[in-house]
């Protein structure tokens, strides 16, 4: 069996140790939610005190152009370019990840005018479902959103299928798409594909370039280490780019906004994805996440956020068992993202539990309790802890106790 020594010898010999330093993370806190919402950088505190004071406070609306506000969102989609595998040009920040779902499938749809299907997993995030079926319903042209889970995927990729819109990672089970035998089955009835990177960027290797991808959004808030609803990616590939237009015209779409001119014409590259002003504060904070990740090696990343999840099943099977616990996250390393998740019948009171010693997962309904491993900052003495932890409530049934079962508001 593994010993907590052992665990910290990893920590001192971890080539991304450094980078935990660079969060502003409570010395007596386990943070193992970084794939809901990642923590703050210290530079982000530093960025936006000039942001707001000087940029904001003293040049006023000469930082549009002295502090490159309006480039903002292109210079940072190129930035997050580089995270994913995609080319300069492909990628620009704005809005939300619903939002930016919802131009990607309509200009999807647009281009292939003759079908009305929208394939998904019925196990997608909900917001992406939400979203494809509001939709349908507002085209009204007898577009559907159809259902196949994983095993039945390829199947479902027919030709009266217009666009398969897929999460690459599974925020419930971590899993991870085969993404070459969807694109290759999508390619070969010319549907086209859109991925759902919220659980991918920064986390696993990205490489929307050799996947063929048509389409993908993500959000800047998780991995990436933006803030509290920081705005979103969105990518299209170059040889979508001018061809069809997307349902949200807006000043910053158009080919040349600052001639305001009564009738729209669309800019014919990536600015065409984009509808209004965007949220320079919120946009600043999140280049110095991105920032942040881009020093980092995504080989030495993938490969530690593997060894903390094999090290986190290896202790629940080790010290849980007979608890009641499931594992649900593939076993295989390669075959899931950077979390691992538990069921059990009791998973929401289990959670509170642990968040009270100061360890914070999180619980997805029914009974999924997520633990996200992002290699950043999180070390492998704090897996050790967890599990001895969820030992430790489970053994002495704290879990039971009445001021762990009343839900607040967000689970």
């Amino acid at each position: 069996m593994l010993t907590r020594e052992q665990c910290e010898d990893l920590d001192r010999s971890d080539p991304l140790a450094s980078f935990r330093n660079e969060f502003e993370l409570p010395d007596d806190v386990i943070y193992l939610d970084g794939n809901s919402l990642g923590p703050l950088p210290k530079k982000a505190k530093e960025r936006a005190r000039e942001v707001v004071e000087q940029e904001w406070g003293q040049d006023l609306i000469k930082s549009w152009n002295k502090a490159g506000w309006f480039e903002l969102c292109e210079r940072l989609g190129n930035k997050i370019a580089g995270l994913v595998g995609a080319g300069p040009g492909e990628v620009i920040v704005c809005d939300n990840t619903s939002i930016n779902l919802f131009k990607v499938l309509s200009l999807a749809l647009d281009m292939k005018a003759d079908r009305r299907k929208i394939l998904m997993e019925g196990s997608n995030f909900p917001t992406d479902v939400y979203v494809a079926q509001g939709l349908a319903k507002h085209l009204g042209y007898g577009h559907e959103v159809i259902f196949a889970e994983r095993e039945q995927l390829l199947d479902a990729i027919t030709e009266d299928v217009a666009v398969v819109s897929l999460v690459h990672v599974h925020y419930k089970t971590g899993r991870i798409q085969d993404v070459k035998a969807i694109a290759e089955k999508a390619r070969s009835v010319g549907a086209l594909v859109v991925w759902d990177l919220c659980h991918s960027t920064g986390a696993v290797p990205v490489d929307l370039e050799d996947w063929k991808a048509d389409f993908a959004v993500g959000c800047g808030y998780k991995y990436l280490n933006g803030g509290p609803g920081a705005p979103a990616f969105i990518y299209v590939a170059k040889r979508h780019q001018g061809r069809f237009r997307q349902p949200l015209d807006g000043w910053w779409s158009h080919k040349a906004p600052f001639e305001f001119a009564r009738d729209y014409e669309p800019a014919e590259d990536i600015w065409q994805m984009m509808t209004g002003t965007q949220p320079i504060l919120s946009m600043a904070l999140l280049e110095v996440g991105v920032d942040m990740m881009a020093r980092a090696d995504m080989g030495l990343m993938r490969e530690k956020s593997k060894r903390l999840g094999d090290l986190f099943i290896q202790l629940i099977d080790e010290k849980l068992d007979g608890y009641g616990f499931e594992i649900v996250s593939p076993r295989e390393a390669d075959e899931r993202g950077s979390q691992v998740s538990l069921t059990h019948d009791c998973g929401f009171a289990i959670i509170q539990a642990l968040i009270e010693k100061n360890i914070i997962g999180d619980f997805r309904a029914p009974d999924i309790l997520r633990f996200g491993f992002a290699p950043l900052y999180v070390r492998y003495s704090d897996i050790w802890d967890t599990v001895e932890c969820l030992e430790e409530i489970m053994r002495k049934n704290l879990w039971n106790l009445p001021e762990y079962q009343a839900k607040a508001a967000v689970t």
